[in-house]
C-alpha cells in the first residue's frame, strides 16, 4: 500500500461537528440477551452432538491459516453492526464493519443459506436494477472458521452515510453463505466490511476505505469507533469526535499492517495472574465481541478470577462474584489499558458469560484478540496511512 501524500498525526483535528468529508453510522448493538441466548444454544448443540456421536464436541474456530481467504472468526460473537448503500438508486444493508477482515461483501438475490423470509430475514442486492453496477465475473469465496462463502465479485458505487459515494467499489456478491451457518442465519446483519488492509483481502481487492482516501472523498485518513456502554455505538469516517473520549488519545505503531496487529507488553489480572511473555501479539478487531487469547494464559486467567468452562470452551462465573472481579490490564507501549472486572462478563438470564475465549493461532497469527469488550471502555482511531491505533478513555 503506498500513497502520495504523508499525514502526520499532529495533522489529525478533532472533530465535534460533522464537516465535509467526515460521515458518522450509528452502530446498532445486539442485545446482552441474544449473546447469552446465543451461548446456551452453542452449549446445548453441543452437548446433543456429543450424546449423539459418543465423542468430545469440537466446536473451537480454526486459527488463522496461511491462504489469504481464511478469517479468524465466524461473527458467532458479533454485537455491533450499521448501514451502507451499495448501486444507484442506493441499496440499503446491515453490515459489520470489522476491522478483522478486509473484503465488502452482500447477499445477492436468488442467495441460499441467506436467512429466510420468517427469521433472519436478509436484504439482497439486485445488481439488474443499478445503474452504476459493472461486472466483473472472478470468483469469490472466503473461509470461515464455520466454512466458507461464495460468490463472484462485481464493481459498483457504494454509499456511506448518505452522502460519502466511494465509486467503482469491487464488492463480491454472494450467492451461498451456508459456511456460517446460524450465526449468519439468525444474525441482524446482511455482509461484511471489512476495514482491515488489502494485503489480506481475498484477490488483493482495494478496500472501502483505501478507495474513500485514494478517491479523496475524506477529510483525514482515519476512522475511529465509539461503542457506547449499554447502546448504540458510532463509527466516523474521515477523522474522529473529541466528545467521545477523555484526555489525549495515545497512539502505538502496527506490529502488521494486514489485520490491525500491536504488541502487547503484558496482561495481568490482579495479583493471581500475569501474561508477560514478552513480544505477545494482539488485534483490534471491532468484528469480535469478546476478547480472545491462548487457551493455555485464558485457561490460568479464568482460574484466577474463578470462571469455569462449559463444553463449548466458554466460561462462566457465578453472578454473584461479578462485582469482585478484578481488573483486566492490557499493558501496550509501556501503558495500562484496563478492563473493569465486571466489565469483563456478559450477564443476561441469569447467565454470567465471562467475554474471553481460548484461542490458538498458528505461528504468524496473532496471539491474542482485543474486540468489542476492550474497545468498549476504549475509544480507538485507526489511522491507514501512518500505521497507528490511538486509545483514549471512552466516556
Amino acid at each position: 500500500m503506498t500513497f502520495q501524500a504523508l499525514f502526520l498525526l499532529s495533522c489529525l483535528a478533532p472533530l465535534s461537528v460533522a464537516a465535509e468529508g467526515v460521515v458518522k453510522f450509528e452502530l446498532h448493538k445486539r442485545s446482552d440477551e441474544a449473546m447469552i441466548a446465543s451461548h446456551l444454544k452453542r452449549e446445548r448443540d453441543a452437548l446433543l452432538a456429543m450424546f449423539k456421536s459418543g465423542e468430545p464436541a469440537n466446536v473451537h474456530l480454526r486459527g488463522l491459516q496461511k491462504h489469504e481467504n481464511e478469517v479468524i472468526k465466524d461473527y458467532a460473537n458479533a454485537q455491533y453492526y450499521g448501514s451502507v448503500s451499495i448501486g444507484t438508486p442506493p441499496q440499503s444493508f446491515q453490515v459489520i464493519f470489522d476491522t478483522g477482515s478486509s473484503n465488502l461483501w452482500v447477499p445477492r438475490v436468488g442467495c441460499t443459506h441467506c436467512g429466510n423470509p420468517i427469521f433472519g430475514r436478509k436484504n439482497k442486492f439486485d445488481h439488474d436494477k443499478s445503474d452504476s453496477y459493472e461486472e466483473d465475473g472472478a470468483d469469490f469465496e472466503i473461509m470461515y472458521g464455520s466454512g466458507s462463502v461464495v460468490g463472484t465479485f462485481s464493481v459498483d458505487s457504494v454509499t456511506l452515510a448518505d452522502d460519502l459515494l466511494v465509486s467503482e467499489q469491487r464488492f463480491a456478491e454472494v450467492s451461498d453463505a451456508g459456511g456460517l451457518g446460524m450465526a449468519y442465519a439468525l444474525g441482524k446483519f446482511d455482509g461484511i466490511l471489512g476495514l482491515g488492509f488489502s494485503s489480506i483481502s481475498i484477490d488483493n481487492t482495494p478496500t472501502v476505505f483505501e478507495n474513500a482516501i485514494k478517491q479523496d472523498v475524506l477529510d483525514q485518513p482515519v476512522f475511529a469507533f465509539y461503542l457506547g456502554d449499554g447502546g448504540p455505538g458510532e463509527l466516523t469516517f474521515g477523522g474522529y469526535d473529541s466528545n467521545k473520549f477523555e484526555g489525549d488519545l495515545t497512539f502505538v505503531k502496527l506490529d502488521a499492517a494486514t489485520y490491525w496487529q500491536i504488541v502487547l507488553d503484558k496482561v495481568t489480572a490482579g495479583d493471581d495472574y500475569s501474561d508477560d511473555s514478552g513480544s505477545i501479539t494482539a488485534i483490534v478487531d471491532s468484528g469480535t465481541s469478546l476478547l480472545a487469547g491462548p487457551k493455555v494464559e485464558i485457561s490460568k486467567l479464568a482460574k484466577a478470577v474463578g470462571a469455569k468452562a462449559n463444553i463449548m470452551g466458554e466460561y462462566t462465573i457465578p453472578c454473584d462474584q461479578v462485582e469482585s472481579l478484578p481488573d483486566l490490564v492490557f499493558t501496550i507501549d509501556g501503558n495500562d489499558y484496563a478492563i473493569p472486572g465486571k466489565d469483563t462478563v456478559i450477564q443476561a438470564q441469569g447467565t454470567c458469560l465471562f467475554a474471553v475465549l481460548g484461542m490458538d493461532f498458528p505461528e504468524g497469527g496473532p496471539q491474542w484478540i482485543l474486540g468489542d469488550v476492550f474497545m468498549r471502555k476504549w475509544y480507538t482511531v485507526f489511522n491507514y496511512v501512518d500505521e497507528t491505533i490511538g486509545f483514549a478513555p471512552a466516556v
